[in-house]
């Protein structure tokens, strides 16, 4: 006997809605950051439009905004449809909704005034971090209660990726966002140095691998054999492929700081298991397009085909290209440069941008019960996007290539043949304008979808309850036949499966983490290296609130090339006192490990009210408001406390006396520069990051 129920497609054409309305948002914030990388009046004059503080803002509303709506999309329609049941409860649906929308919000509102705590791709500060959690954990409960109502039995290769998304991406955040506060928008991070860049690579790596992937790979086992009317290619590939994916994948992160001062071992384990990492992607990528097998004719003829079968080969090129990249010849070149920007962006762009076109293209028509507005300007879609795609990544694979090379070109007489850091960017300054070009037609091609799709919701209406029946599951369920394979058992069973995937990914976090943590002979201490002033520290935060890590390193690597060009290489007892770290993951401009007296106080101060005077053609804005805005030393006493509490050996009571030696710092500099002819008062922001900048690497001396 079948029951009468009614899916939930509200809920799904509101994250739909959604995805569309903060895809253009994010990437046109995105084209705006590729016009400030070869025109700095795009910094458009303002403290909140800089690139330092525009970037952070793309990369969040792309991955959250466009991405993360886009993954509950697919989820909420999909998984409805696998169980045989509506969501199990619309109430979490509209709060998971809304709540997602408010912390996205929140986020568009905060890092452009500059609350950041600089972590790549989690820069919201804590009580962002405690909403995302929150309504991570609504979303949860929405899916585990789903799926426990199911009327199927087994549970669909879909929803694994599902719930091996949801418990790590819980996991990953937790440890990531473990931070001391301040105030409402400021917090330091309790990990510090090499440690804190353990847990944010780890973080951002298999970010990537549990939020930009796995829900995609879930949603592709789904959407695909719908759009082809095929079965999926192998049932047993798809089980070799979800488990050594979510085993493997959390092992990798490390790579991304290869001839760092990361212990070796974690950085050649890393590289061990990303090279590894081919075979499982690429099972996936083979189970994906061989399941258009005999289906070819209607993948010419079929847009939504076309996108899925560009973003699954996308998928296979960018994981092929990232174990390629933690092999450390080739991490020796690539890492710092464009290159590793082409390489995210043929994965974001070509992976998840075009499966989220397909999934749109495929799902509106049918909750709003009519056909796609227009198919040819689906095609039209699909070809610009596509030649964007190539705008984009092949200029910049092509000036990752130029930096790398220029960098360690050495001239027959030993001697560096490009030692100015700004002729290796005036060299790439073209592929940056083509760059913008193909962001540009990627997102026209986004702008022809959402007419198409606002058409097609005019001709048809919502069916906000979607009428469907199934037969109930019986309150006993025996195995029979093929049934009592373990996976098929495994299945049926959603808790068992969450707890053994939340085992398998959490094995490769702790090798790694654990004994970097608790081995104390991994982070050698340097006696020499003694904590930051209260001016220094004040200076820090202004630092880290304009977004200068986005385009400065401060992390020498062990070549000559860096060595010559930048001094002595970098220690990890250098930076036991970093809350959080600062050590980049692009160099726009130089290395500043080294900086700390390399210039006078007078070179800093103009470099940062007028960069192209000091280094013609420089692309980096001007900072005038550092001059105007007076420094907030409210903050100072709580801030050494803080620093105090998380180990940093400040004396007891040294916070009662803190301002004082921040002013008596703070007036000898301003006493040099007058000495310059540079009148500025002692208690201006600037001040205090020259002061940072000259501190920077002095604490050791080059033998």
């Amino acid at each position: 006997m079948t029951e009468k129920f009614y899916y939930d497609n509200k809920t799904v054409r509101n994250f739909a809605i959604a995805t569309v309305v903060w895809g253009i948002v994010g990437m046109t914030v995105g084209l705006l950051v590729a016009f400030q990388l070869f025109k700095p009046a795009m910094n458009l004059g303002t403290q909140y439009t800089t690139f330092g503080r525009v970037r952070p803002l793309h990369t969040n509303a792309v991955i959250f905004a466009f991405v993360g709506n886009a993954i509950f999309m697919g989820v909420y329609y999909s998984l409805q449809r696998l169980l045989k049941a509506r969501m199990f409860s619309d109430v979490l649906s509209k709060i998971h909704f809304w709540g997602w929308q408010l912390i996205i919000v929140a986020t568009a509102i905060t890092l452009p005034l500059g609350f950041t705590t600089s972590h790549e791709y989690a820069e919201m500060e804590w009580p962002i971090d405690i909403a995302i959690t929150l309504i991570w954990v609504v979303f949860g409960i929405n899916m585990f209660g789903t799926i426990f109502k199911r009327r199927e039995k087994h549970m669909y290769v879909a929803i694994w990726f599902y719930i091996a998304t949801f418990i790590t991406v819980a996991v990953l955040h937790i440890v990531n966002s473990i931070e001391l506060p301040i105030s409402w928008f400021k917090s330091y991070y309790v990990y510090a140095g090499v440690q804190d860049a353990l847990v944010q690579w780890w973080y951002g790596h298999n970010a990537v691998a549990f939020f930009l992937t796995t829900p995609y790979l879930g949603m592709m086992y789904y959407f695909l054999p719908k759009m082809a009317n095929r079965p999926v290619y192998s049932y047993k590939l798809s089980i070799l492929h979800f488990w050594s994916l979510i085993f493997i994948y959390i092992w990798a992160g490390p790579h991304h700081l290869l001839y760092t001062s990361l212990p070796a071992w974690v950085q050649s384990l890393s590289t061990v298991f990303s090279v590894m990492l081919i075979a499982p992607s690429w099972g996936g990528m083979i189970n994906g397009l061989l399941t258009l097998r005999g289906a070819w004719d209607k993948v010419r003829q079929d847009p939504r085909l076309k996108f899925m079968v560009v973003g699954i080969t996308a998928y296979g090129m960018a994981t092929f290209e990232g174990p390629m990249l933690a092999l450390k010849q080739i991490n020796a070149i690539a890492h710092y440069t464009d290159w590793i920007v082409a390489h995210v962006h043929v994965g974001a762009l070509g992976w998840n941008g075009f499966l989220t076109f397909a999934i749109l293209y495929w799902i509106v028509p049918r909750i709003y019960n009519t056909t796609l507005y227009s198919v040819k300007l689906a095609s039209f879609h699909f070809w610009i996007g596509t030649l964007g795609i190539i705008f984009y990544a092949v200029p910049l694979y092509f000036a990752g290539f130029t930096q790398g090379l220029m960098w360690k070109e050495f001239t027959p007489e030993g001697l560096l043949k490009y030692p100015n850091f700004l002729e290796t960017l005036l060299q790439i300054i073209p592929m940056y304008m083509m760059r913008a070009l193909g962001g540009t037609l990627y997102l026209t091609g986004v702008i022809v979808m959402t007419y198409n799709l606002v058409k097609t919701m005019a001709a048809g209406k919502l069916v906000a309850d979607e009428a469907a029946e199934a037969t109930p599951l019986p309150a006993v369920y025996v195995a029979q036949g093929s049934d009592k394979k373990w996976h098929r058992i495994l299945e049926r069973k959603p808790l068992l499966f969450l707890g053994l995937s939340l085992v398998v990914i959490l094995i490769g976090g702790m090798v790694e983490m654990m004994p970097t943590f608790t081995v104390k002979s991994n982070i050698p201490t340097i006696s020499s290296v003694k904590p930051y002033t209260p001016l220094e520290l004040q200076g820090r935060d202004l630092y880290i609130r304009e977004g200068c890590v986005n385009c400065h390193s401060q992390m020498i690597r062990p070549f000559r090339s860096e060595t010559e060009r930048y001094g002595e290489y970098s220690k990890a007892g250098e930076f036991v006192y970093d809350h959080p770290f600062l050590w980049g993951s692009k160099r726009t401009g130089p290395d500043l490990q080294r900086e700390g007296g390399k210039y006078g106080n007078a070179w800093h101060y103009n470099h940062l009210f007028d960069p192209q005077a000091m280094s013609p053609g420089s692309i980096m804005p001007p900072y005038e408001w550092l001059i105007d805005q007076k420094l907030d030393t409210t903050t100072t006493r709580s801030k050494i406390t803080a620093m105090r509490s998380l180990g940093v050996p400040y004396e007891t009571g040294y916070e009662q006396m803190a301002n004082a030696a921040l002013e008596k710092q703070a007036e000898s500099i301003a006493l040099d520069l007058r000495q310059n002819n540079i009148k500025v008062k002692s208690d201006r922001e600037i001040i205090a990051i020259v002061a940072y900048l000259q501190r920077l690497g002095t604490d050791i001396k080059a033998k």
